[in-house]
């Protein structure tokens, strides 16, 4: 990555023009070390993102939408407290250094002006996200640094404010280039190496592009030739920065995978694919917005993996306590056959007797029946019956609570195959929405988005030419199944398993044996046993599926199903796959 200080400054420089008097009105923090802040500019409402995460540091306007939580961080609540209303004043940098400073207008509780700023450092590993305070003093940072950490500086709350420590090394922005040449002449190293070792705020990718022409020397090798050839380098880089009508903002790909990107014509990828942006924001969007979001999806996969765990183990412990209940209940007709023999026998014993002896008129046994010493003989009686009520009524209790735990575990089944499934952020939301919807989750809020980016559905269409539709996502499955199929359509689902519901549009008329063959195929290659052999298929009618009362998001009953056994070939079925425009 070219994320360097002479980066930063043109980047700090885009930014100054397009935030300068930007009122801040929301503030929020996708995660523990990125912040984003909503500004109403004079021309319109712009989004400034910070982020601190190691690797992908930076600070740019953004188009992009993200999620919050819904318990804000506690640096987050900060941010809020001191900047919302308060007006950018400039976006400074310090010199030859990764870092951006957003000073700003603000009021504080007292109703008095104030100057607070954020020292948005974006150093790698220790980058971090700082609040400043009016007189200097740190109010908070996302990355709290104490004197075990760093001897150079600290960074806590009511710690004075100080600059990161620099190197000893030239200043690219203030240095001359004779000094810089002159300091690459005495080293051994080839001489990109040797200007990255001397000289402050390039990285490596413009020290080679400054070294293009002279790279194949060593810097104690260079003669006046090649020291002309890298002062011109050098200069090519410092006009960059300082003209903006100079800049070339771009991206180098080598296939489909970014390499780098920088203000200037990198010359040194040759035959590598390269896009061209208007603005450095536009292009730290492109570049990392695809690498956030994975990052992003798979911490989310991770999360709701785990919580989907916790539920299903919850549910395990609560089916073998109920399992557990249930078998306590099998004395129920004990008690029963206590209350006739006691109710038989009332003459035979007394209040104060510890049990009687009784004959078992059914077997014709003696049997013995513990008493309650302290009741009477009906009352004994009584209290047995009463037992085999309870127990009665218990057993049948447990027995429709245990049904509804395989329909959860069922359930849970379903959706951590939807986890596995997804692939956008959007599907990530929709199944955490479902969990929240149906009480598995508390406190998630999502935005709610009015043109959705991604289909819901797997779209097919066979070799005769008939549509076949597969969900997504449990919400996805009960849309098609409730509300898109007509009632001749053929519904499919893989048997004993979690899967799509798959709809095959047959028109009206009577689907082709090869059609509802592929059909089936698609439904058991979107399943969670799509890799193995014979898979079991239910098809019915459309109109024969419906959704039980109080059933779960996706979860429906059919009947007049038939079952088919099919083995998916995925090259196959993915020459079937209609790619859907947006």
């Amino acid at each position: 990555m070219a994320l360097d200080a002479a980066m930063v400054y043109v980047a700090a420089e885009e930014l100054d023009t397009l935030l300068k008097g930007a009122r801040v009105e929301k503030i929020y923090m996708p995660s523990r070390d990125e912040a984003v802040f909503s500004m109403r500019t004079r021309e319109k409402r712009r989004t400034l993102f910070l982020s601190a995460r190691s690797g992908t540091a930076r600070a740019h306007v953004t188009d992009e939408e993200f999620e919050y939580p819904a318990v804000p961080p506690a640096f987050c609540m900060l941010l809020r407290k001191h900047l919302i209303g308060a007006r950018i004043t400039s976006v400074d940098t310090i010199e030859d250094d990764r870092v951006m400073l957003f000073r700003f207008d603000a009021l504080n509780e007292m109703g008095e002006k104030v100057a607070p700023f954020i020292s948005a450092e974006m150093m790698g590993r220790y980058s971090n996200l700082v609040l400043v305070g009016d007189d200097g003093t740190i109010l908070d940072a996302v990355k709290r640094i104490d004197s075990t950490q760093s001897e150079l500086r600290e960074i806590l709350p009511g710690t004075a404010f100080t600059e990161p420590p620099k190197p000893e090394k030239i200043p690219f922005m203030s240095g001359n280039e004779e000094d810089i040449i002159a300091a690459v002449r005495k080293s051994s190293r080839i001489v990109s190496a040797a200007l990255l070792q001397v000289v402050s705020g390039l990285s490596p990718l413009l020290c080679r592009e400054a070294a293009l022409e002279v790279d194949d020397q060593t810097g104690d090798m260079l003669d006046d030739t090649g020291a002309a050839k890298l002062a011109d380098g050098l200069r090519r880089i410092k006009d960059a920065i300082s003209d903006p009508g100079k800049r070339e903002y771009s991206i180098i790909y080598d296939g489909e995978k970014p390499v780098e990107y920088s203000f200037i014509d990198l010359r040194q990828y040759k035959g590598l694919r390269k896009e061209q942006f208007e603005s450095a924001s536009q292009m730290f969007d492109s570049y990392y917005s695809s690498r956030d979001r994975l990052e992003r999806m798979r911490t989310r996969s991770q999360d709701l993996t785990k919580q989907v765990k916790q539920l299903i183990e919850r549910n395990v412990r609560k089916q073998n306590a109920r399992r557990e209940e249930l078998a306590d209940t099998s004395r129920a007709d004990e008690k029963k056959l206590y209350g006739e023999l006691l109710t038989a026998n009332l003459h035979t014993f007394k209040k104060g007797d510890r049990e009687v002896k009784v004959i078992n008129y059914y077997t014709g046994e003696e049997c013995r029946i513990p008493l309650d010493v302290t009741k009477g003989p009906n009352e004994n009686a009584q209290k047995y019956y009463k037992d085999y009520r309870k127990l009665h009524t218990a057993a049948d209790v447990l027995k429709r609570l245990l049904q509804e735990g395989e329909d959860e575990a069922e359930y849970f089944r379903q959706v951590q195959y939807e986890i596995e499934l997804a692939r956008t952020e959007e599907e990530f939301i929709d199944i955490r929405k479902e969990l929240r919807d149906a009480g598995y989750l508390k406190g998630f809020r999502y935005k709610e988005r009015g043109n959705r980016k991604s289909d819901p559905f797997f779209r097919y269409r066979t070799d005769e030419g008939l549509e076949v539709i597969a969900g997504r996502n449990n919400t996805a499955n009960e849309r098609l199944s409730l509300r898109m199929a007509e009632g001749k359509d053929i519904w499919l689902h893989v048997k004993g398993a979690a899967g799509s519901h798959v709809i095959l549009r047959c028109e009206g008329i009577e689907p082709d044996e090869k059609s509802l063959t592929q059909a089936c195929e698609i439904a058991a290659y979107h399943s969670s046993i799509k890799n193995g052999q014979l898979v079991a298929v239910d098809y019915t009618e459309a109109r024969r599926v419906k959704k039980a009362a109080n059933a779960r998001t996706g979860m429906v009953i059919y009947t007049n199903q038939k079952t088919a056994y099919v083995t998916p070939d995925p090259e196959k079925l993915e020459k079937l796959r209609v790619t859907r425009s947006r």
